[in-house]
């Protein structure tokens, strides 16, 4: 939007955006309409257009937004505090917790496997959301004193993302806390 929102009018975008974004993750992108969302936002046909004149597309884009927000934001304040041993091990238990809380609702999940391949627009968001995550990890590699803080950080997300993608596969966590406790002796 090229006009700044009121408080309400932001509260009311983002009610729109995070609603979009929990039916998108519970049931796909192909499989929720307009109307859908609308209804499960409370949303007039009028306000949704208001918000995203240029309608699906827009609104996708901003899902998008949102999820790759979420990635990071649900990961803190430990992403913030890595550093020392305990800290790693906070964020580890923090990250598991919420991957094994979503199952198969993952924001990442969801960004990349329906919205980019639909979305050419997403495949930023997605890049930079990996980027930023990878480079917060390096942060915190370098603060632990690891040897090779970017080649930590990269084994780190790559731990997380593969844990999550068997996770995702499977239902079950194990992948995902040995890929962390495997990367864990990168760092440490």
């Amino acid at each position: 939007m090229s006009t700044a929102l009121t408080r309400k009018g932001a509260a009311t975008r983002e009610r729109i955006v995070a609603g979009a974004a929990a039916l998108l993750r519970e049931r796909g992108v192909g499989e929720v309409s307009l109307d859908d969302i609308r209804a499960a936002t409370a949303t007039s046909k009028s306000q949704l257009f208001h918000y995203f004149p240029e309608g699906r597309s827009q609104l996708l884009l901003a899902v998008a937004q949102h999820e790759a927000s979420a990635v990071l934001h649900d990961q803190e304040p430990h992403l913030t505090s890595l550093g020392p041993p305990e800290s790693w091990a906070a964020w580890r238990d923090a990250v598991i917790a919420r991957y094994e809380a979503q199952g198969t609702r993952c924001p990442l999940a969801a960004l990349t496997r329906q919205l980019a391949p639909t979305n050419p627009e997403v495949r930023p968001i997605v890049s930079g959301l990996l980027e930023t995550w990878r480079a917060r990890l390096t942060e915190g590699a370098a603060r632990a004193g690891a040897a090779d803080p970017e080649k930590s950080g990269l084994v780190m997300l790559a731990a997380v993302q593969g844990g999550v993608g068997i996770l995702l596969a499977t239902g079950d966590s194990t992948a995902l806390r040995v890929a962390l406790d495997a990367a864990l002796t990168e760092v440490l």
